[in-house]
């Protein structure tokens, strides 16, 4: 029997999650290989190397009621209740969240609109420093400054719906309100600088980014999408993932939309229509947590970040909107 390589791809890697179903005409896989995850050494190796990837990562899920936090398997094989000790059950109801210097920090929300705290160990803490506005609902954070500082912007009504400020773990301090409304429209980088796109009130179409000397206009997307997550590639384009059209009466959306080179494309499909859902991108793979469908879905990404696959590792124990997510270890909390 020849002995090859694990490869990066097939049969092993993320585009090919079954294997040697996928893959029949990969060497590993061809006739003289049959049965290769029984016979075949360098297969099951190459096989459990690939399962490793996905069952090493785990996501702390604080959701709206706080009693209900989890610890999810970036592989799908756990899902398991976590104890967070919070002031009260709704604490984290439509708060926004942000790593701060390695630490995850919760903003406004539902319980108190212009709280910040922060979770040491299992227990989220009140901080003395409020926010300047008071950001109940659809406002976002986006850790910035390489992890320094956080920004956070918007709000449910007014002209909070365009306000900023900055977080730096101890101080607040407002920066420049954007151009447009941005209600429920998110934060994520775009050539490493924040951006927003949408409005859920407005039902625009327009995107735009911060600088060190305020927000300019970015290409409208498509769709008057709000209520989606963005996320930030290393490569320095942005992911914009399901959301609402309101040019199409608010349906939900399904597509993962990329702007790179200031140009708008769909490069994908959630496996189900999502909105008001969290992301966090890990190694080389988004972990998407739906709410109306309870769907946790991953994109999986190559090594030069083009999309590869979207897979269905779960579902949420209920109907979560926007959970917190933390990456941690295993065992957190349990």
């Amino acid at each position: 029997m020849t002995i090859l390589a694990c490869e990066n791809s097939c049969p092993c890697g993320a585009d090919c999650p079954t294997g040697c179903v996928d893959c029949p005409e990969h060497p590993l896989c061809a006739d003289e290989c049959e049965d290769a995850q029984l016979n075949n050494n360098d297969y099951k190796i190459c096989v459990n190397a690939a399962i490793y990837v996905f069952s090493d990562v785990f996501i702390l899920v604080i959701p709206s009621s706080v009693d209900e936090s989890y610890l999810q398997s970036g592989d799908g094989s756990s899902q398991i209740s976590a104890t967070i000790n919070a002031p009260d059950n709704y604490y984290a109801y439509y708060a926004a969240h942000a790593l701060v210097n390695g630490k995850l920090h919760i903003f406004g929300g539902y319980y108190d609109g212009t709280k910040i705290a922060r979770l040491d160990d299992c227990t989220l803490n009140e901080l003395t420093v409020p926010l300047n506005e008071e950001r109940k609902y659809g406002h976002a954070a986006l850790s910035i400054e390489n992890g320094e500082k956080a920004l956070i912007c918007f709000g449910y009504s007014g002209e909070i719906r365009k306000t900023c400020e900055i977080f730096d773990g101890s101080t607040t301090v407002s920066t420049f309100p954007a151009n447009s409304t941005h209600y429920h429209g998110g934060l994520g980088l775009y050539k490493n600088q924040p951006t927003s796109v949408g409005c859920f009130s407005e039902k625009h179409q327009k995107a735009e980014t911060l600088s060190a000397t305020g927000w300019t206009a970015l290409p409208d997307h498509p769709k008057r999408i709000s209520s989606h997550s963005l996320v930030a590639l290393e490569n320095q384009s942005l992911l914009l993932i399901g959301g609402v059209d309101y040019g199409n009466g608010g349906v939900k959306q399904t597509g993962i939309w990329q702007l790179k080179d200031e140009n708008w494309k769909k490069i994908g499909e959630l496996l189900q229509a999502a909105y008001k859902g969290s992301a966090i991108y890990i190694g080389r793979s988004i972990y998407y947590f739906g709410n109306v469908s309870k769907a946790i879905q991953r994109l999986d990404f190559t090594e030069t970040e083009e999309l590869q696959k979207v897979a269905q590792i779960g579902n949420q124990p209920s109907q979560y909107y926007l959970p917190v997510l933390f990456q941690t270890v295993p065992n957190y909390c349990i």
